[in-house]
């Protein structure tokens, strides 16, 4: 026999009621169209899935040991009747978010988590790359939406939505030559002639040159890897702090002490997408996901002040 749709979802009601009569009000079916529904399964199958009693219906072992597949095969139907409906609302079949490498990402992945639970067939592809490679792609429409930091300049074409203020500092290793011959603390301008690691774009020139400060640097497109030739005493970098604080607090990595001004910039970052592409259904969701996390923040810090 090949099971359907109908007689699945007719197996696993009368499962659920153990009844024919409870599972045809469910159904929305007379009785009768139930029982007969059922008995044509199990001659089609030749196992009997029901003791019939005056006031109940009882599963037989064989009717138990389909049950946990025949529950599974009903859910997914139904997740994917209803994933069929809301693509025909306008929700898309992919949804590409670009992520800049070096930004956290955290409260982006815990709005995708929700989005996620809400359209559990829909796809999620995040892109990781550094910034001047995912605005790229966002402007070549390869991805719908991104996680960036502000540019130098706001742009007319984008459209932007504040997900997180990070703050950014300037580490080095406890091994480089500059915390051992150097006076301390130093000048910001001192780091001027110390290699910089930049996390950077291997193809494309860096368009917001405010956190080079070097004259010579070095680059990568991983964060990780930056941090690591940081660590090794190959340079020192500029890193949000969220993402190196527990290399500071082991000692991996070191905050510079600066005489002349404090060692953090606050840089807000951004979900960005471009006005003149209408955003499908998911993207559009995702943006209001992060909204109301922020309220939901901004209501805490409110009430916690208020106390």
């Amino acid at each position: 026999m090949n099971f359907t749709s109908e007689n699945i979802e007719l197996f696993v009601k009368v499962l659920d009621t153990g009844s024919f009569s409870a599972a045809a009000r469910a159904l929305n079916r007379v009785p009768s169209a139930v029982s007969m529904g059922i008995a044509n399964i199990e001659a089609e199958l030749g196992l009997q899935l029901f003791e019939r009693t005056p006031r109940k219906v009882i599963p037989t072992a064989s009717a138990l040991a389909l049950a946990p597949q025949a529950r599974i095969i009903s859910e997914q139907l139904k997740q994917l009747s209803k994933h069929a409906y809301e693509l025909s609302l306008g929700l898309e079949s992919t949804l590409k978010i670009g992520v800049v490498s070096d930004v956290n990402n955290q409260k982006l992945l815990q709005s995708i988590d929700k989005l996620a639970s809400k359209y559990p067939l829909l796809n999620i592809e995040i892109i990781t790359a550094p910034q001047d490679d995912i605005l790229h792609l966002l402007y070549s429409e390869q991805i719908t939406i991104c996680l960036a930091g502000s540019g130098q300049h706001i742009k007319m074409q984008e459209h932007l939505q504040l997900v997180s203020m990070e703050v950014v500092v300037a580490t080095i290793s406890a091994n480089h030559a500059l915390m051992n011959q150097a006076v301390h603390p130093i000048y910001i301008e001192d780091l001027v002639n110390v290699r910089q690691i930049v996390v950077a774009s291997s193809a494309l020139d860096i368009a917001d040159l405010r956190s080079v400060i070097a004259a010579s640097y070095w680059r990568t497109n991983d964060l990780q890897t930056a941090i690591d030739m940081v660590e090794i005493g190959l340079g020192w970098g500029n890193f949000p702090y969220s993402l190196v604080k527990s290399h500071i607090d082991d000692g991996r990595l070191i905050q510079i002490d600066f005489k002349n001004t404090y060692n953090q910039l606050s840089v807000p970052i951004y979900l960005i997408w471009l006005k003149d592409k209408a955003l499908p259904k998911a993207s559009r969701e995702l943006i209001e996901l992060i909204r109301q996390s922020l309220n939901e923040h901004n209501d805490s810090l409110s009430n916690s002040n208020t106390l």
